[in-house]
């Protein structure tokens, strides 16, 4: 039986942008395929998404403005890849998501300094844009702290920001003598944790059900695989955002009963069931598409 058919009805929640959804795809199969996707196995696949053909076209249309995507032609079909350098960032992102770290008590911290001249006042944006991304705290507006093994893609993406000659990173422990605020104190005035616990606990109550469905069952025919499918991309869309904005910090720091732990071990479990499934039913629609 499939797994859809066991499902009982909820009310309707707000799901992932079409393009963040199509990201995700690429993300996942684009770069088994030269980086391109056929237009047709995009529409396939985002339909068995529940977004139809306008809503397809439509994501696209924006990607293809902000550069993300490309039209190209593979096999005299149409078809989109990922734009000039993104493969590459792409590659870098799958440690992160996948494979993230975290820091231990007694790990060195990485600061980035850095001061701008009024008159470049975009470049200091950027530069505050970059750490923000990787999950940088900020002590004050020109000093920004992260567990220190963050240091190299620090680096690669302080220097893709063009500012490289304005940041200066320092290995650095706290020295505590006990007379100031602890270190959780600190940790919990440089980071926004509780809006951080937020997004984990609704991922958590977003994927909890899936997690308990897919407990007992083995997804195997094709249908499943479509449903392992949905599930999987739809999860994986909501999560990849998440190992950014969590640098890694120790649990020591964090809040009692912090969801961040229990999010990522969902997350795992999720990803080892359900990727495979999900990557045969991609694999099959799109050579559908393509007339293989």
């Amino acid at each position: 039986m499939s797994i859809a058919a066991e499902r009982e009805p909820k009310a309707p929640t707000a799901s992932p942008r079409n393009q963040q959804l199509l990201v995700t795809l690429f993300g996942l199969y684009g770069r088994e395929h030269q980086g391109a996707l056929p237009v047709a196995g995009l529409v396939r696949l985002l339909g068995d998404l529940g977004i139809e053909s306008a809503g397809v076209r439509s994501a696209v249309s924006r990607l293809k403005k902000r550069g993300v995507l490309e039209s190209v032609r593979v096999g005299g079909a149409a078809a989109y890849r990922l734009g000039s350098g993104l493969e590459e960032i792409f590659h870098e992102g799958d440690e992160r998501i996948f494979s993230p770290r975290r820091a231990s008590i007694g790990d060195p911290w990485l600061l980035a300094a850095f001061s701008v001249p009024e008159s470049q006042r975009n470049l200091r944006h950027q530069i505050r844009s970059a750490l923000t991304r990787l999950g940088f705290g900020a002590v004050t507006p020109g000093l920004w702290i992260a567990p220190a093994f963050l240091e190299t893609e620090a680096r690669t993406q302080v220097g893709r920001a063009g500012a490289a000659g304005y940041v200066e990173f320092f290995r650095a422990d706290y020295a505590d003598d006990g007379s100031g605020p602890t270190m959780r104190e600190l940790v919990a005035s440089w980071w926004d944790l509780e809006a951080l616990e937020s997004m984990y606990v609704e991922f958590v109550e977003n994927h909890r059900e899936v997690g308990e469905r897919w407990a007992s069952a083995e997804p195997a025919s094709p249908q499943e695989h479509a449903d392992a499918f949905a599930d999987y991309v739809s999860m994986l869309t909501q999560w990849r955002r998440l190992p950014y904005l969590d640098p890694g910090l120790p649990v020591e720091y964090l809040p009692e009963d912090w969801h961040g732990v229990v999010a990522q071990d969902l997350f795992r479990t999720l990803h080892e069931r359900l990727a495979g499934p999900a990557r045969q039913h991609a694999e099959r629609a799109l050579a559908i598409s393509s007339g293989d």
